[in-house]
């Protein structure tokens, strides 16, 4: 399944007081990379919740290819197309590899997982086999996900999502918790997987080395609101966001890169 064009419609959530997400309207092309970054605070987590279900929006909408997914529950939104990693990898802890992502794929089909993760159909088995082989886990496929590294939870986190064939993929930090080397490798390896599939991918990172290298665009929040947007060098040096987020150190990288 190729990516589908996602646009965020005047969305706007509010917790009592406290405005979360304050009329962010955005357009996500379909198979677009694109990075949605911001302080602490800045409502990005709970706009990736809004799209994925996981909250309602007070006002807005949501739309995929056109059709208005907005309040949908999450199976609904999962269905629709919209897949999801998380800052916390969100796994089957006692399921190896094969069977965490056997038992994703059936449950998202309505079979039941607990009967079936033993003795997958065939082409569930070889669907498997084919997402484990584009996201380097083959070599696990028989390792139980609560002793995998961090860094392979992560992974096998994000094929969980690829695995259900979206054409929107959220991936909320995906190189939270890890070390220099095993972020590049991580993000090297997302970078890949958007090149053979070539899904609509939105990415929050606060790492903004791997923002300006590999993102098409670049989103800044700001107190929930949309503060600036466009290429990474048009975000670079946007006086804007270096005041408010970058700092001078990422303007002037900018002009030495």
């Amino acid at each position: 399944m190729r990516g589908g064009r996602l646009e965020l419609q005047g969305l706007r959530r509010t917790f009592g007081g406290v405005v979360a997400t304050d009329n962010v309207s955005l357009d996500f092309a379909a198979g677009s990379l694109s990075a949605i970054i911001g302080p602490n605070g800045a409502g990005k987590t709970t706009l990736f919740h809004l799209i994925s279900g996981r909250v309602k929006p007070t006002s807005g909408r949501v739309l995929l290819d056109g059709k208005d997914v907005t309040g949908l529950d999450r199976q609904d939104i999962v269905r629709h197309g919209v897949g999801r990693a998380f800052q916390v990898a969100n796994l089957f802890p006692s399921f190896t590899v094969a069977e965490s992502l056997a038992a994703a794929i059936l449950t998202h089909e309505g079979c039941t997982a607990s009967l079936l993760r033993a003795f997958p159909p065939a082409d569930v088995a070889a669907r498997a086999a084919e997402v484990m082989e584009l996201c380097g886990l083959h070599d696990l496929a028989d390792v139980t996900s609560k002793h995998l590294s961090h860094g392979d939870q992560k992974l096998l986190d994000i094929a969980l999502a690829l695995a259900l064939d979206p054409k929107v993929l959220l991936l909320d930090e995906p190189t939270a918790g890890m070390g220099p080397e095993e972020r590049w490798r991580m993000i090297e390896r997302v970078h890949r997987l958007w090149e053979a599939r070539r899904m609509t991918l939105v990415f929050i990172e606060h790492d903004m080395d791997i923002v300006f290298r590999i993102a098409e665009t670049v989103r800044v929040l700001r107190y929930g609101a949309v503060l600036a947007q466009g290429t990474p060098e048009e975000v670079r040096r946007n006086p804007a966001v270096i005041k408010a987020y970058l700092g001078a150190e990422h303007a002037l990288d900018g002009d030495a890169a």
